[in-house]
């Protein structure tokens, strides 16, 4: 039985996703606050967080703690803000996944059960691509011996690109994939984090790996 963090403080949402989930066979602990929910991180294996919290630490500030601390547990953000902005924030705390209120119970259960088996997978402890070394465990990334600092969204996109090699990958599979939502082409965020990552492996070393099909996507891929 998976355990679930709900990081929520409006008591009437909270107590909706608590009898759903526990409904699908989740066993849930409900906290209002970052303090409480603190003290039951480490026993949780998905984390349920709303952006916006009464006082203290938000949704933000907590995910950032939690990504850093339990690296191995999801992240769902949910908010009732919806902006490209707002979700590029979201995804930078090291959110797996953003849903914007209203939404239903099984959208987020499928979100739930599709993160959990993410991250249950026996992943390989190091992607390797041209001169490009990525460490799933450790986190760490280098290219030519030299470590690259990646945010989180960074990591998993550049992580999934080097499962891909050699291969168009289209915006909407980036979306799914690495974000795990439908791709809106009213926004433009998977081309922002494409270009924050070849600012990082690419442009420093010459030697250009991440390239663009147009109107098709993106392939990783050497120039010879």
């Amino acid at each position: 039985m998976a355990k679930i963090l709900l990081l929520e403080d409006d008591d009437r949402i909270a107590e909706i996703l608590h009898r759903g989930l526990s409904e699908e066979g989740f066993l849930v602990h409900r906290k209002s606050d970052a303090a409480g929910a603190r003290e039951v991180a480490g026993e949780c294996d998905l984390l349920l967080a709303d952006l916006m919290l009464p006082e203290g630490e938000n949704g933000l500030d907590f995910s950032q703690w939690m990504r850093a601390k339990f690296p191995h547990v999801p992240i769902i953000m949910l908010t009732a803000l919806g902006t490209t902005d707002d979700k590029v924030k979201g995804f930078d705390s090291g959110a797996d996944d953003y849903l914007v209120k209203p939404f239903e119970m099984r959208e987020l259960v499928a979100r739930i059960k599709r993160l959990l088996e993410r991250y249950k997978k026996n992943l390989d402890p190091v992607l390797r691509f041209a001169d490009v070394n990525l460490h799933t465990h450790t986190k760490l990334v280098s290219r030519a011996g030299i470590n690259i600092e990646l945010t989180p969204r960074e990591f998993e996109l550049l992580e999934f690109m080097l499962r891909n090699p050699n291969r168009v990958i289209s915006r909407q599979e980036i979306a799914e994939n690495v974000w795990g939502v439908n791709f809106d082409t009213g926004t433009n965020f998977i081309d922002v984090y494409i270009n924050y990552l070849r600012k990082k492996i690419d442009k420093p070393f010459g030697a250009k790996l991440i390239h663009t099909k147009p109107g098709m996507g993106f392939i990783l891929r050497t120039d010879n």
